[in-house]
């Protein structure tokens, strides 16, 4: 009978069954119903790990399948089915309302029309021509390129010239840049920041070197740079 109670659960996930109580969106940026947690307590069972979470004000359960979480983490759904008064057998504790939810994440799910403009934006570009000189506690572009998984997580800096800019996409300014160096699509870099910058001005950015970046959907890029500094030189 348990068997079968735990599969009817299941069932109910995937079959996509939303909680009617779901949030508006977080942001124009993230997919519609999402909705943002913020885990205050959590105890661990054999298949799932429930958690007390806080969402504007008012707190309640969620159970997930089992996984690391800390207390104080933001987490992001769309999908949950309640259930009263259910009693987990290996906790020996009966929830008043828990929502099993399926599609637990750390990192909002976009929102596709905006996936879409993300692709655009970090789609194939034509090298311009530039020459810059290079920092000299700097990266080239085609540095970057190449030497990417070691610098994979490492703050790096580069100077180079603006050549795309699209603002405000997720959050984030999207920042083209080409100092010159590089060929056969490693001489463009894409830069994500919040500071503003424009078109044709010589700028040096630092940030974060991120790999084989995937935003879902089958937009996934090579080499960013994220989360940079980027100020005119």
């Amino acid at each position: 009978m348990k068997k079968l109670f735990y599969f009817a659960i299941v069932l109910f996930l995937i079959t996509g069954c939303e909680n009617k109580e779901q949030t508006e969106n977080i942001n124009q940026n993230t997919k519609p119903g999402t909705r943002a947690v913020t885990v205050t307590e959590k105890l661990d069972a054999s298949n799932y790990t429930y958690l007390n979470v806080e969402e504007n004000g008012q707190k309640f359960w969620i159970a997930v399948p089992q996984m690391e979480v800390k207390e104080g983490e933001t987490l992001y759904f769309t999908k949950s089915m309640e259930m009263k008064d259910f009693k987990s057998e290996t906790l020996n504790k009966t929830f008043e309302s828990v929502l099993f939810v399926e599609d637990i994440s750390r990192i909002p799910q976009v929102n596709k029309e905006q996936l879409s403009n993300v692709h655009s934006v970090v789609g194939s570009a034509t090298k311009e021509n530039i020459k810059v000189e290079p920092l000299a506690d700097g990266y080239t572009i085609e540095k970057i390129f190449s030497e990417k998984e070691s610098l994979s997580g490492k703050i790096v800096k580069v100077k180079g010239v603006v050549v795309k800019v699209n603002s405000q996409i997720m959050n984030r300014n999207w920042i083209h840049l080409q100092d010159g160096t590089g060929a056969q699509g490693n001489f463009d870099l894409m830069v994500t920041s919040n500071d503003e910058v424009e078109v044709g001005q010589v700028v040096v950015a630092e940030g974060k070197v991120t790999v084989n970046k995937d935003f879902g959907s089958g937009y996934s890029y090579a080499v960013l740079l994220e989360e940079a500094k980027v100020k005119p030189e």
